[in-house]
């Protein structure tokens, strides 16, 4: 008779929460300050770390003066400790997003860059089918809408670079014009422009809402004078002082009633910046950041294909359409 050897379930040594105690000394910088963060004793803080060290029978920490610093192992094993607390967190919002139904808040970040008529009307129709939840609206320039993905401070995030790790669909693309008051010099000039012609004028930049700043476009003006707001650059270029590169929905009126211009520069008068819409918990997504995502593609311009020449004596079938994602 042959006898089938029994698997024994062996129960973890270490425990989730010990792990996230140790990533609080770690990310805090040591345990009082990670005592305070966490509502515990100090005491309770430092046993809960030993236990872990005994349970595993590797040090986790060493001490460097009265700083406790990580060691090679620790290194390596909080790492993928790391990814287990996030993959916790995961599942507890799963569980409340499944326990509440629509969500009560949807935080949403959007840079600046993204046409703030569409926006409103989203906003709008987002008020007709969430009128439960609490919509949470953050204004993003340049780094700081990445940011808000990356620290996940938000459900959904429209941004013109999508971080390593998360998938992007891409909404539209906005085009930003340099302009300047007719008044300002270098209308002047009379002629096409180069980038040399611009070092010598002041440039208006609007400051990077994220906490590592990114430059972006052409920033060769050796005068610069910074903003927080597009609304703020405007003014400063419809004032005649300085000239910056702006996107339409920001320009058109002024365009249109002539307090600014396009420059004539030789190149490089437009760039296109595309943006991209990211659920930034997509796998636990509620039924109000589903719905968010969706209205965004229904407010998205449509792109047709451009026209074909087709022989005379046929009818040419319509362009097809589609969304750009």
């Amino acid at each position: 008779m042959i006898k089938l050897k029994q698997s024994h379930l062996a129960l973890p040594r270490s425990t989730l929460e010990q792990w996230a105690i140790l990533t609080a000394v770690m990310d805090r910088g040591g345990f009082a300050q990670a005592a305070d963060a966490l509502h515990r004793s100090q005491s309770a803080v430092s046993y809960a770390v030993a236990r872990l060290q005994e349970a595993l029978g590797v040090p986790l920490l060493s001490m460097q003066g009265r700083k406790a610093v990580l060691t090679a192992h620790g290194a390596t094993l909080l790492q993928r400790a790391r990814a287990l607390l996030r993959d916790m967190d995961t599942l507890e919002q799963l569980s409340r997003s499944l326990k509440q139904g629509w969500e009560p808040r949807l935080n949403l970040v959007v840079d600046v860059a993204f046409p703030r008529e569409r926006l409103l009307l989203i906003l709008a129709e987002l008020a007709q089918v969430c009128p439960d939840t609490q919509l949470a609206l953050e204004d993003a320039v340049l780094s700081g809408a990445e940011q808000a993905v990356i620290d996940q401070t938000a459900d959904i995030v429209v941004t013109s670079r999508v971080p390593g790790g998360f998938l992007g669909e891409h909404l539209m693309d906005v085009i930003f014009t340099a302009i300047a008051s007719p008044a300002h010099p270098l209308f002047s000039l009379e002629r096409p422009l180069s980038l040399d012609d611009l070092t010598r004028y002041t440039q208006v930049i609007v400051r990077d809402s994220g906490i590592h700043p990114r430059d972006e476009g052409w920033l060769g003006a050796t005068r610069r004078c910074t903003v927080s707001s597009m609304e703020a650059s405007l003014a400063m270029i419809r004032a005649g002082l300085a000239f910056a590169w702006l996107p339409g929905h920001i320009i058109d009126g002024s365009l249109l009633d002539g307090s600014v211009k396009p420059l004539p520069l030789i190149a490089g008068g437009q760039r296109s910046v595309p943006l991209y819409l990211i659920s930034v918990r997509a796998e636990t997504a509620g039924p109000a950041a589903r719905t968010t995502s969706e209205v965004f593609r229904r407010h998205m311009p449509i792109v047709r294909a451009p026209d074909c020449a087709a022989p005379a004596a046929t009818t040419p079938a319509p362009p097809p359409t589609s969304r750009r994602r």
